[in-house]
């Protein structure tokens, strides 16, 4: 009871810092990991199930529940953003569970493709208001301090989650098939969610306003709308680069998600081994960004993307030259440090550029070009596997990603803010 107490409790006026907001803050850490949970069930086994279930061979077709993922993500990530500047985060956030309510029901009973599409959509929108949200209330509630270690302890969580369903769901199929089985977890992530979501989680929307109120109003402290999007995407050198790298991330992994269980079992690997390969990955990326979201509130965020994005294109080269389940497992681990460097610095530096009185909404476009990322790289991938073929496809995103390295490494600016003394 005394814990629960704890957890409803709101602050007059709203105290910034981890230790001041540990309670709420694990919650919202918990949460995240149900929220990439769900995502977890579709890591491993959707490409097989379209060629063995519903007799889907193409390549493009294969990939085509990535890039109805990844549009739909990407436009609901740009207006959780804007709602939870207007409407509160926890509103945004439930309503984000409720939409996640069809999604295993739906892959678990879908008579054709179609129907897994759909449930692509619904689970495009979940992931959109979830995750946005769940990012934006951390940052709210650390302040400038420990953003860096916030976002690593948000995609510890998520990525963990999603590793961890991944060989879950692998495992299941294995022993009991690919379909319906391995989606009864759904059931279980959506109602812990909604649940913590609704009868925990408090508005964290004044923590922005406090933080907001503590600073001097700069000439941007007004944008929104279409000003606020062009400034994000373009007109600020070190948004701008934030959202081109985050682009790019997100297209790799689409293609990661996507054509890497197809170049697995193009091998004669299993199911179950296939399953631990697509865990091995998000969890690197999961373990690894406790320190890397660390690390950057200590050294900066510059280094550790300009880093990562060159250690991912190394990862991605490897597993195209792999053939066997150990060079495979070295280029997951590989892949994985570099995009645990990579990914909670991005959201920590929109933390340290944009104003926080449209933190919410910059951080909401930064997620829309960034998940726009899954469906070019699905769709690029796809073309180029048909025509090139899956090896010389995931070679290409491999010099892809080192480009991006590159462009950050000339166009950004070191983002941290310099404190005499870091505190919570």
């Amino acid at each position: 009871m005394r814990l629960l107490k704890h957890l409803r409790s709101v602050q007059t006026p709203p105290t910034l810092g981890l230790r001041a907001n540990l309670a709420q803050f694990s919650l919202l850490v918990l949460v995240n990991a149900f929220v990439g949970a769900m995502v977890g069930l579709e890591r491993t086994i959707l490409p097989a199930l379209a060629e063995e279930k519903y007799h889907i061979v193409a390549t493009t077709a294969v990939l085509s529940f990535i890039v109805v993922f990844g549009i739909v993500k990407a436009v609901t990530n740009y207006w959780a953003g804007s709602l939870s500047d207007r409407v509160g985060r926890r509103r945004v956030l439930i309503v984000g569970w409720l939409f996640a309510v069809p999604v295993p029901v739906l892959l678990m009973v879908a008579p054709t493709w179609e129907w897994i599409l759909v449930a692509n959509v619904f689970l495009g929108i979940s992931q959109g208001l979830t995750w946005s949200t769940t990012v934006i209330m951390k940052i709210d509630l650390v302040g400038p301090f420990r953003r860096g270690l916030a976002m690593g302890f948000n995609e510890f969580a998520g990525y963990m989650a999603v590793a961890g369903s991944a060989l879950a769901t692998g495992f299941i199929a294995e022993h009991y098939g690919l379909s319906p089985e391995p989606f009864y977890l759904g059931i279980f992530y959506v109602a812990a969610g909604l649940a913590l979501s609704i009868f925990l989680v408090r508005e964290t929307k004044g923590f922005a306003l406090q933080e907001s109120s503590a600073q001097i109003a700069g000439p941007g402290s007004s944008l929104t709308g279409m000003p606020l999007f062009l400034h994000t995407t373009f007109r600020n050198r070190n948004l701008s680069t934030v959202v081109a790298t985050g682009f790019v991330n997100n297209l790799n992994d689409g293609v990661a998600w996507g054509l890497f269980p197809i170049l697995f079992a193009s091998v004669g690997l299993s199911v179950g081994t296939i399953g631990w390969l697509a865990a091995l990955y998000p969890a690197t990326w999961g373990v690894c960004q406790l320190y890397t979201g660390y690390l950057s509130d200590r050294i900066g965020r510059k280094r550790l993307i300009v880093g990562g994005m060159i250690v991912q294109s190394l990862g991605i080269a490897l597993t195209a030259l792999s053939s066997q389940p150990l060079g495979f497992a070295c280029a997951a681990i590989l892949l994985g440090i570099g995009t645990a460097m990579v990914y909670p610095t991005l959201l920590a530096a929109i933390g340290d550029v944009a104003d926080p009185l449209w933190r919410a909404s910059s951080v909401g476009i930064y997620r829309f070009w960034r998940d726009a990322g899954y469906a070019v790289g699905a769709l690029l991938a796809g073309i180029l596997a048909q025509y090139l073929g899956v090896r010389e496809a995931v070679v290409v995103v491999a010099c892809i990603t080192f480009l991006a390295g590159i462009n950050a490494l000339l166009r950004m600016d070191e983002t941290l803010r310099r404190a005499t003394e870091i505190k919570d």
